[in-house]
């Protein structure tokens, strides 16, 4: 009995065919569900963008804010009383508003304004590939990101007669409200949802740009003193002022409540189409991988009834035959997950050189991901289980 049971646990593995078209089933399955999976959590990573790139341990802003893409303009006395609160160590102005660049070829560009406090350059981007940060105290001068200086680059004909683009360089310039713009730095930051390039620029200048604006004052950055924790700084900030203040815990696994990056991913995930779409297409993956999984282990049950029957006959019982079932489907499921989930990752490798579209695969999405194959498997081994639970011992004898 041992030997049969032996040799029967190795049915679906000698049958080559099936076995490659069952592991097809669970890897697309796998592929499917880790690949959108990581590009949902990308793309949403987009929405806090602005908390990714601008460093500061609490955000102020108006009460009535819901996400960091919907500033609603501050006094500039504001700034004031914030400084006033106790554990307040310094605050800095903070300006984002979306205008439009005119390029020296005529050609308009949506941007993202940053305007940051030129004394302290905080919320200044973090890393430089041109230029110098301080350069931005000099008149009419502004920095791009690496993603702003190739769209807003000028477009002409290269040695091969090809449409060719050339991106803007420290030095070149734009205007903003026909306001001068002199590129003095190129730097790197995380792109943001809306897409449109991050200009840099001094709190000042910012209100030169923006002509017509009464407020302009988007957020305040603050740092705590020491000894005070950035939760217990918004606690007094709100009390003081009554204005909100948030922390920019950006950690997705860890949201705390006064996260404003945790209140933008859901104020994405109630008003949009995105969570919809990509739970459509997860969805999509796991019923593949139902179908083609349970549909091949079935046609193998069937084709070896006869087996199975035999292996009744000789006295052994459903708990046996079930273990050996339950065995044989989650093997396939582990190799379907592994092969899977290193497809997702080599596309996910080849997304992000490419920048387009975000790909961000957390451990949780890789763990959800192989509960979701082992549970196909569980459904293809209780299909199995169910037809030779009904099949009579006796028929091995019958010929």
């Amino acid at each position: 009995q041992r030997q049969m049971c032996i040799r029967d646990s190795n049915m679906l593995f000698g049958d080559r065919a099936k076995l490659a078209m069952l592991l097809c089933g669970l890897a697309f399955s796998a592929l499917l569900m880790a690949q959108q999976s990581s590009v949902f959590f990308g793309i949403m990573s987009w929405t806090y963008t602005p908390m990714v790139n601008i460093r500061a341990q609490v955000w102020v802003s108006d009460p009535m804010v819901e996400q960091v893409n919907d500033a609603k303009p501050l006094r500039d006395t504001d700034l004031g009383r914030v400084r006033s609160v106790d554990g307040v160590a310094w605050a800095a102005p903070l300006h984002t508003s979306f205008v439009q660049a005119r390029m020296q070829d005529g050609n308009f560009k949506l941007i993202t304004l940053v305007g940051i406090d030129a004394d302290t350059f905080a919320g200044a981007p973090a890393v430089l590939t041109q230029g110098r940060i301080e350069d931005l105290r000099l008149p009419d001068t502004v920095i791009v990101d690496e993603w702003g200086a190739a769209l807003m680059g000028r477009m002409g004909v290269g040695p091969d007669g090809k449409p060719k683009n050339t991106p803007l360089k420290v030095g070149d310039t734009f205007e903003v409200n026909d306001i001068q713009a002199r590129i003095v730095g190129i730097c790197k930051v995380k792109r943001a949802f809306t897409g449109g390039p991050f200009v840099y620029t001094t709190y000042d200048r910012a209100k030169g740009y923006t002509l017509g604006a009464r407020r302009t004052l988007s957020f305040m950055l603050v740092e705590p003193q020491k000894g005070v924790t950035p939760a217990e700084l918004c606690g007094r900030i709100e009390r003081d002022t009554g204005l909100k203040a948030w922390t920019s815990d950006t950690v997705i696994w860890s949201w705390g409540e006064r996260s404003l990056a945790r209140n933008t991913f859901w104020w994405f995930w109630t008003n949009t189409g995105i969570p919809f779409s990509f739970g459509t297409a997860v969805l999509l993956g796991l019923f593949v991988g139902i179908a083609i999984s349970g549909q091949t282990f079935y046609s193998f049950v069937l084709e070896n009834l006869k087996y199975f029957a035999a292996i009744k006959a000789m006295g052994a019982g459903m708990g046996v035959i079930a273990r050996m079932l339950f065995v044989q489907a989650f093997t396939a499921g582990l190799i379907g997950f592994g092969l899977g989930a290193g497809m997702a990752q080599a596309i996910g490798r080849v997304m992000i050189e490419k920048g387009m579209p975000p790909f961000v695969m957390y451990p949780q999405i890789l763990w959800a991901t192989f509960a979701l194959v082992l549970g196909i498997s569980f459904v293809s081994a209780v299909i199995g289980i169910i037809k030779v639970s009904r099949v009579d011992a006796a028929s091995v004898f019958r010929g």
